[in-house]
């Protein structure tokens, strides 16, 4: 298994995988094509893919203000769970952060994702209770 940054050309293989995942929540707009594009533009070191040969059998999207950084749309191919793939696609995005000197990092599960939230408690990831997450949705067409 290969650890390596993501680039436009993985998007296809990828967004199959994210397709597949259940728990996963996407939006045409930003997951299309061309916004998966504009961000891996602005956040060229922070995003990585797990390969089993040519197949993309893991990824985590990761970006940052220069501040804080967020997680996005992680997953693994259930066929290749339980092996250290999520893990090693955690620590390849935390060592990408602590070299561009980011110093905290967040993301957002579904309540109801057990299997995403069990997976994030295991790798250090602590759930705070005094947060209320907000959000607005600009482009009111766009799920």
């Amino acid at each position: 298994m290969e650890i390596k940054l993501m680039s436009i050309e993985d998007y296809h293989k990828v967004h199959e995988l994210w397709t597949n995942t259940q728990g996963m929540g996407m939006r045409s707009l930003d997951d299309s094509f061309e916004g998966i594009k504009k961000f891996l533009k602005r956040n060229p070191n922070t995003n990585f893919i797990a390969k089993e040969g040519d197949k993309i059998v893991g990824v985590l999207l990761c970006g940052h203000d220069g501040r804080r950084a967020y997680i996005y749309h992680t997953a693994v191919n259930v066929d290749y769970r339980n092996k250290g793939i999520g893990k090693s696609l955690v620590n390849a995005v935390l060592d990408a952060l602590r070299k561009e000197e980011i110093t905290k990092v967040a993301l957002v599960a579904f309540a109801e994702n057990t299997v995403g939230n069990k997976f994030w408690e295991s790798v250090g990831f602590i759930n705070r209770y005094d947060l209320i997450y907000r959000n607005f949705s600009i482009n009111t067409n766009n799920t």
